[in-house]
């Protein structure tokens, strides 16, 4: 496959070169460029009847310190965002609608950015990568059809770094709170003999993070090579990066903690963080393991190639390989394993291996170290044709992937090591996912006042998994998926001002590795989403306002509950819905002012739960629908004195929401009301550099203390009253940063 890849780069150069020999003038009216062809099959116009946000690279600049991408989207509307490590660096996740990220589709100029298996998307792959985006659309509900898995919640289509005409450098620097620090360097031939661009990006991001341990250190690099011509875009580029990442995706759980007993660093400290910790055999505590990380490298290398062969015509060929691989190592100690999970990590039998004697003692269980590796492939092909007229926009393609990925474990030290050499493996698996759709969209306008939006693909996804899993047990899985996912809509332009809109959407969407690890019989989930909205565009006021309803059948929600890797575990929950109203809106008060409010008010139900509980099956009837708020709102109040100087102060505030389906009180996480100050300042200069740009970040100003994240589990006990069974419930929380900064500077030249 490798060879394939490299033979259909050249040919894509080849053909190309024959093309620049049959060159078409374009209408000098003509303002769409050829980078936005790159994203021109997966994103939408602003007309559409698709409810949507776009960001700019300008507005991601502004906060753009070392915080993921998640982090710096955190004010859009119906947006709910969290850290593991606490201050918005490391593992990072995103919700649109109260929907799992695993439902939310990534796409990187067209590409599918997901993992293929875990359907997830792991932003600490590709640290700053905000730095090379140019711009971005988050389409929330079903959205337009995109390449990849089909979105439940939203799709975020990033778009990088544009061509430069002109040269130009920048190296940037930030410093803040935990010990954080980023530092960038990025540069641009601009384009020589006017066809040729070469650019590229550097990055180092380190943080202690606000959790004990949950330290990052992230580097990355972005190179592209860009030829242009009137009528022709070629990109090739290679991004990615390496991350080493304390653990800290296990939480605060306070009823774990009360099983390890006192310890200074422990009792009442919500940074406290159980990943790495050991015990004597006596269970008295000793220290932790300080390589309890994640450690992982992901290339990125694309191939896109964009023509123009008219004012009507123009396509699209997108080429992709990514190449990942990569461990997080554990300590794995018997006492903690044994005592505190009631897990068989620890034992002899669980690794394979038959019991020892020692000093007549039968030894079944030790303290080793194992490392849980991932080594994968991932190649895609993209395809896609636009034909566009003054009354009628149409776009059809194709898409092709195909994902091959090891799954391992090797012991690399062990208490009695007599029996294993370094690198044992004690389970071996591997994961194989084809994934081919089809789709045509268009946009035809009846006259001034209606046009009509029709988009259909066909999805068809073959996923075999062979061998074991990380509980070394049989895993196997054998699942062909067909589906047929039909959108339509229609916008009515009532003036220059005012537009209304409906739309229906339907997904299919498969289940993910994790899933079938937790329920071989589970379920894909299907999604029929109602949008009804209304858009307001004058000089001073911009407002969007949209309402949903998203009917489930068998949505994939969270439990609550976490794997044994610190994954949330899914299960199908039969009927539900979502039922909201968002309202986004841009006011300018004066020529000093703006503000820039949004919130969401909405309803998530399961309409019928079973649990059980105390040994019985209950039916609980409609009960809330996990990790799903019924109030959003976020704000932002610009104050910008001149053009050089903006500063902004920002507010988000996320109602309570259960982490489970129960409505158990247990877990119900808390409301929080959280704002930040964001100032930037660009200092003109006659010197060596264009322009200075400085920039400062206050998160939590006020030190709300409080938790965006956490879990929520039950076990069933019928050792402490013989004969009864008691449902046992606990929670878990990742505490976000209280007050902290950053602060920054950027030379441009």
């Amino acid at each position: 496959m490798k060879n394939l890849f490299l033979f259909l780069t050249v040919l894509v150069f080849t053909l190309n070169v024959k093309a620049q020999q049959n060159e078409v003038q374009l209408d000098s009216t003509r303002t769409e460029k050829l980078d936005e062809v790159l994203v021109k099959a997966v994103r939408v116009a602003s007309d559409s009847p698709i409810t949507h946000s776009n960001v700019s690279k300008k507005d991601l600049a502004k906060r753009n310190l070392g915080q993921d991408i998640p982090i710096l989207l955190n004010y859009l509307p119906s947006v709910v965002t969290t850290s593991d490590a606490g201050a918005g660096i490391g593992y990072t996740g995103i919700r649109v609608r109260g929907v799992s990220p695993q439902s939310t589709n990534i796409t990187i100029n067209g590409i599918p950015y997901n993992d293929a298996e875990s359907l997830g998307t792991f932003w600490v792959n590709l640290g700053d990568f905000a730095s090379s985006v140019e711009n971005l659309q988050l389409q929330r509900g079903v959205g337009t059809s995109t390449n990849g898995s089909g979105a439940f919640g939203a799709s975020l289509n990033i778009l990088t770094d544009a061509v430069s005409n002109e040269a130009s450098g920048e190296i940037s620097n930030s410093f803040g709170s935990f010990n954080t620090r980023k530092h960038t360097v990025k540069f641009s031939t601009g384009l020589l003999n006017n066809h040729l661009e070469i650019s590229g990006r550097l990055s180092q991001i380190n943080s202690d993070g606000y959790i004990d341990r949950a330290t990052s250190n992230l580097k990355s690099y972005f190179l592209q090579a860009a030829y242009v011509d009137n009528n022709t875009l070629i990109k090739a580029l290679a991004f990615g990066g390496a991350e080493v990442t304390y653990q800290s995706w296990y939480g605060f759980d306070p009823g774990t903690i009360s099983f390890i007993g006192e310890n200074p660093n422990i009792d009442d400290n919500r940074r406290f963080n159980i990943a790495g910790i050991k015990f004597d055999n006596s269970g008295n505590f000793e220290d932790y393991y300080d390589n309890q990380v994640d450690d992982y490298k992901q290339d990125h290398y694309q191939l896109h190639w964009n023509e123009r062969y008219n004012n009507n015509w123009s396509t699209n060929l997108g080429l992709n390989y990514t190449y990942g691989r990569g461990f997080f190592e554990e300590y794995v100690d018997n006492y903690l394993y044994s005592n505190i999970y009631f897990s068989p990590d620890a034992s002899f039998d669980f690794l394979g291996l038959t019991p020892i004697s020692v000093n007549g003692e039968t030894i079944d269980a030790m303290d080793y170290l194992r490392r849980r590796w991932l080594d994968n492939d991932f190649y895609v092909v993209n395809a896609s044709a636009n034909y566009k007229s003054d009354v009628f926009n149409m776009s059809f393609g194709a898409s092709y992937s195909n994902y091959n990925g090891d799954h391992f474990g090797e012991v690399i030290w062990a208490e009695y090591a007599n029996q294993i050499d370094k690198g044992y493996r004690y389970y071996n698996g591997n994961g194989k996912k084809t994934d081919v759709s089809v789709f045509a969209k268009s946009t035809y306008r009846i006259n001034n006042k209606v046009s009509l939006f029709g988009d259909l693909q066909i999805r068809n996804l073959d996923y075999k998994i062979t061998g074991q899993n990380s509980d070394v047990e049989p895993f196997n899985i054998d699942e062909n998926y067909n589906f047929l996912n039909p959108k339509a809509g229609i916008t009515y332009t009532l003036n220059n001002k005012n537009s209304f809109y409906f739309s229906y959407a339907r997904a299919n969407r498969e289940p993910s590795r994790g899933d079938f690890e937790n329920n071989p019989d589970i379920k894909p989930e299907q999604l029929n989403d109602f949008e009804l909205g209304w858009r307001h565009n004058s000089p001073n006021l911009r407002i969007s306002t949209n309402a949903y309803y998203m009917l489930y059948n068998e949505q994939l929600v969270l439990s609550g509950a976490l794997d044994n890797s610190g994954g949330p575990i899914r299960t199908n929950s039969g009927k539900s819905y979502r039922l909201g109203l968002e309202v986004d809106a841009a006011l300018q008060l004066s020529k000093l002012f703006a503000i820039q409010p949004n919130f969401t008010i909405s309803s998530n139900k399961n309409k019928d739960t079973f649990f059980q509980r105390d040994g019985v099956l209950q039916n609980l009837g409609e009960t809330n629908i996990s990790f799903s708020p019924e109030f959003v709102a976020a704000n932002t109040l610009v104050f910008q004195p001149r053009k050089s100087l903006q500063l902004s102060f920002l507010s988000k505030y996320v109602g309570e929401q259960f982490m489970g389906n129960t409505d158990s009180q247990t877990s119900k996480l808390g409301s929080y009301f959280v704002n930040d100050f964001n100032i930037t300042y660009e200092i003109q200069t006659k010197s060596i550099f264009k322009s200075i740009v400085l920039t400062g970040l206050v998160n939590n100003i006020f030190g709300e203390t409080y938790s965006s994240n956490g879990y929520y589990y039950t076990f069933d006990d019928d050792f402490s009253t013989p004969g009864t069974i008691t449902t046992i419930e606990g929670a878990g929380y990742y505490p976000q940063a209280t007050t902290n900064f950053l602060v920054g500077a950027t030379l441009k030249f």
